[in-house]
């Protein structure tokens, strides 16, 4: 019988094992079942700082605005450090009332409206650069980061003296042009008018981003497929429609969801052009939210509001997730 040495026992004694046995398993004597352990929990410990981080920063906040939502929280209680629960009475107040309904639908509808200019605009300017040569490109390039880049209180200050009733350079351009009625027209005085000016300010700080990525998502599509394409006899339309969306509808997904998320959250433009008016016209959730809180010190049913605000959006991305996910199960 054949045998083959492994090394000493623990008495000392060569160890023999028949030729063609299995071998130990290798945690037993190799370490190698910890190691394996190690190795698997390396990327949960990674996560760990940003996940504790993402507690403190979001996580508790949430927490304190929930509590907060269920409270009669006023001046008074303020000043006397009183903490008084009132249950579901601010929620009952808000759901309630017709004012938190309008303001919801029309959320959602100056939501629709941004996102898909925005997505429209974006996508066209992504694909003219795609087709820009270098120069031409890297000058359109540095003028959307540039536009990017612009703080958002300083690019809606520059729109506020754009469209200003009496010095502004929209006014007195279309005054030039012929349009005499709009030399003294004031654009913040009515509900169109100013959701006008909020959507033009907010798609132009939105096409870069839509923009960049659609440009950097047609540089992963390889050229071998529009050559194919085009021996095929397919025209510009065709082979956008069966090579060039194809590759970008991914894309497309990921970047429409940021934007209503962006778009839907948006403060600083709508509430430093004209703080919500005029006459409460063009709140949406969030500067209703901070009306009713802070404006008008009901700090408990502002917090409601704002809680039922995550809510609303929550519904409105489920509804796009579970759109992009019958998607995805449809190709496969």
């Amino acid at each position: 019988m054949s045998v083959q040495t492994e090394g000493t026992d623990t008495a000392g004694e060569p160890a023999v094992r028949k030729a063609g046995a299995p071998a130990p398993p290798r945690g037993e004597g190799g370490g190698s079942a910890p190691a394996a352990r190690r190795g698997a929990a390396a990327p949960y410990l990674l996560l760990l700082p940003a996940l504790l981080a993402t507690l403190i920063l979001l996580g508790w906040p949430l927490v304190k605005n929930g509590m907060l939502s269920f409270q009669n929280l006023n001046p008074r209680q303020l000043i006397q450090h009183l903490t008084e629960w009132n249950g579901g009475d601010n929620y009952k107040a808000v759901l309630t009332g017709s004012d938190f309904w309008h303001v919801v639908g029309r959320s959602v509808v100056f939501t629709a409206v941004n996102v898909v200019l925005i997505m429209l605009l974006g996508t066209l300017t992504g694909l003219l650069l795609a087709r820009l040569g270098r120069k031409m490109r890297l000058l359109l390039l540095v003028g959307l980061v540039l536009a990017w880049a612009m703080p958002v209180i300083a690019a809606t200050t520059v729109y506020q003296w754009l469209f200003a009733q009496r010095f502004g350079v929209v006014n007195w351009v279309l005054d030039k042009l012929g349009w005499h009625s709009m030399a003294d027209y004031n654009w913040f005085g009515s509900q169109l008018s100013t959701f006008a000016v909020i959507t033009l300010l907010i798609v132009w700080m939105s096409i870069p981003f839509v923009a960049i990525n659609l440009y950097a998502a047609t540089t992963t599509i390889p050229r071998e497929l529009y050559e194919a394409a085009s021996l095929d006899g397919a025209g510009a339309w065709k082979s956008f429609t069966s090579v060039t969306f194809p590759f970008l509808r991914p894309f497309l997904y990921a970047t429409t969801f940021l934007e209503v998320i962006w778009v839907f959250k948006a403060f600083p433009q709508i509430f430093a052009i004209n703080e919500g008016g005029p006459d409460r016209l063009t709140e949406t959730l969030p500067i209703y939210a901070f009306v009713e809180g802070v404006g008008n010190q009901h700090f408990g049913v502002g917090a409601a509001i704002s809680f039922l605000t995550i809510v609303v959006l929550l519904v409105i991305t489920s509804y796009y997730l579970r759109m992009v996910l019958k998607q995805e199960e449809d190709e496969l």
